[in-house]
């Protein structure tokens, strides 16, 4: 890989501008997560997430919002360099400050920041992409409440340290946690991430575990959904 882009069957994405680089947690959100006819990326960073779901999802609208202008000034660059140039939309914005005139996304993803009280270092650009003083926890909850339609998803992915804080933030205002999708690197070990799907709707919530590697080789379940988007499969 080089350090200034990832390539994928459909697309590549640059991240030489972004302090968060294409990683395992973006693919996996964006492989699983559910779609509609409007798409929300929130914290896009370099618009991976964004360009997976338009790929996925070949009838959706897919905007993605990020408080770094860097970031998504280059996100805007992958979106353009992509078959889905004319269904992504880059919008440079406080999360806070965004608004949508009444209409609402069926679907809204995000890989967010989730230190908290951590100690930080000397770039103030990945501080932004890693710390939630940006997007505190209870910020990505309340707005993602505020912008879902009726019947839409929050996906996101956290470490599953933090699943207690959502879990209150949720319970606070009344979103409803309905799958649980723990994330191990490999069968001995706790899962380090889990994939959340919020709803406004009281469903029964389900609750899986997954394994990314198996015998020293990706699992079949990684592949699975991986297969359209790596270059090796």
């Amino acid at each position: 890989m080089s350090n200034e882009y990832f390539s994928f069957k459909q697309f590549t994405i640059h991240h030489d501008r972004c302090a968060m680089k294409v990683g395992t947690d973006g693919v996996l959100l964006g492989a699983v997560a559910r779609g509609g006819e409007r798409i929300l990326d929130i914290g896009t960073g370099t618009g991976l997430i964004a360009v997976m779901m338009a790929q996925r999802f070949p009838h959706a609208a897919v905007t993605a919002i990020d408080i770094d202008s860097e970031a998504i000034a280059q996100a805007q660059e992958n979106f353009q360099a992509s078959p889905f140039a004319d269904r992504l939309q880059a919008i440079n914005k406080d999360i806070n400050d965004y608004c949508t005139s009444g209409s609402f996304f069926d679907s809204i993803v995000c890989n967010p920041p989730f230190f908290e009280n951590a100690t930080r270092c000397p770039d103030a650009q990945r501080n932004t992409a890693r710390q939630t003083d940006t997007l505190p926890f209870s910020t990505l909850i309340n707005k993602g409440l505020q912008l879902l339609a009726d019947n839409g998803v929050m996906s996101i992915i956290i470490p599953t340290d933090s699943l207690p804080r959502i879990e209150e933030e949720c319970a606070f205002v009344g979103f409803h946690i309905t799958s649980r999708l723990f994330i191990k690197t490999v069968e001995r070990k706790t899962p380090k991430r889990v994939i959340l799907e919020l709803s406004k709707q009281m469903l029964s919530p389900t609750v899986t575990t997954v394994c990314l590697s198996e015998n020293g080789e990706r699992s079949e379940w990684y592949n699975n959904i991986a297969k359209d988007f790596y270059l090796d499969k």
